[in-house]
């Protein structure tokens, strides 16, 4: 399997830490030296391991928060 290549292009936040210390993160990424997108996944405390994650365009970001704006909490 090939090596996946990532570069974080910045970190927007942190969404939550669990007691071993990984953090469920929404940062903009560059997968594979493409275009940049937005990325909630958990991460280890130096960005080397990751869990699984959801990665979305800029278009799909909007269309998220517009539903979440719906939601009453």
């Amino acid at each position: 399997m090939a090596e996946i290549k990532f570069d974080i292009k910045e970190e927007l936040g942190v969404l939550s830490e669990s007691s071993k210390g990984w953090k469920k993160e929404l940062n903009l990424i560059s997968w594979n030296d493409r275009e940049a997108k937005y990325d909630i996944r958990d991460w280890d405390t130096d960005h080397k391991k990751m869990g699984k994650g959801v990665t979305l365009s800029k278009d799909e970001l909007k269309a998220l928060k517009e539903l979440l704006n719906r939601i009453e909490l």
